[in-house]
């Protein structure tokens, strides 16, 4: 986040898009937490499984909008993803049965990523848009939208869990990776970064994919 940020901040008008960012994530925040506490779109939006995971996006969202509005105020700019996902594995792995605790969060998060990739497979992120007014070509390139941004997408998550489940079983927190040093990681396998680009591209598709979920969602 803190590179992402810095360098959107060193673009003219650079730290109104970053309050702006900042702003927008807390609204991310809200919204979730109105699913926690009025239910989701959908049949089944008023499940406790729904809320659950609400819950956990609620927290999340949070989390990223402190650290983006921390940045915007001038008092986050210093570390990487990368170290603070490290020095969190630290003090994780120090306490009593941390490697489990480790192992698990990791655990969850390389299999939500998994579900991420199968669901976009899936197109079941069809439940959740009303495009139907759209013409088919147009429903089309959102279905190319959709499942490959989602692909990209999980693909990041599961392989930043893979590296937490790592880091607990070597008991070494530096086997963690955060964002930064993940991405990264796709330019060393033997792909090169030829893998980069695409999981890169993938991401810009997904980001252009959600504008789509925001101009046509299914209430």
């Amino acid at each position: 986040r803190t590179g992402a940020l810095a360098e959107l901040a060193g673009q003219p008008f650079g730290r109104v898009l970053v309050w702006a960012v900042g702003i927008g994530l807390v609204a991310m925040a809200l919204w979730r937490c109105s699913e926690v506490l009025f239910g989701s779109v959908g049949p089944d939006g008023r499940k406790p499984a729904k809320r659950v995971a609400a819950a956990a996006r609620t927290v999340f969202y949070a989390v990223t909008a402190f650290s983006a509005l921390s940045f915007a105020a001038g008092r986050g700019g210093g570390r990487s993803s990368d170290e603070q996902s490290r020095d969190v594995t630290a003090q994780l792995l120090a306490v009593p049965a941390g490697p489990w605790l480790v192992g698990l969060a990791g655990l969850g998060i390389a299999v939500g990523g998994i579900v991420v990739v199968v669901g976009a497979a899936r197109l079941t992120f069809r439940e959740h848009m009303e495009t139907g007014r759209l013409p088919r070509g147009a429903r089309r390139a959102v279905d190319v939208l959709g499942v490959v941004g989602g692909v990209a997408r999980g693909a990041v998550f599961t392989a930043a869990g893979a590296f937490l489940v790592h880091a607990a079983v070597s008991y070494d927190p530096r086997k963690a990776k955060g964002v930064d040093d993940t991405l990264r990681s796709f330019a060393q396998t033997p792909a090169g970064p030829w893998l980069l680009v695409a999981v890169a591209t993938g991401l810009l598709l997904f980001g252009v994919f959600s504008w789509a979920m925001a101009a046509w969602p299914r209430v």
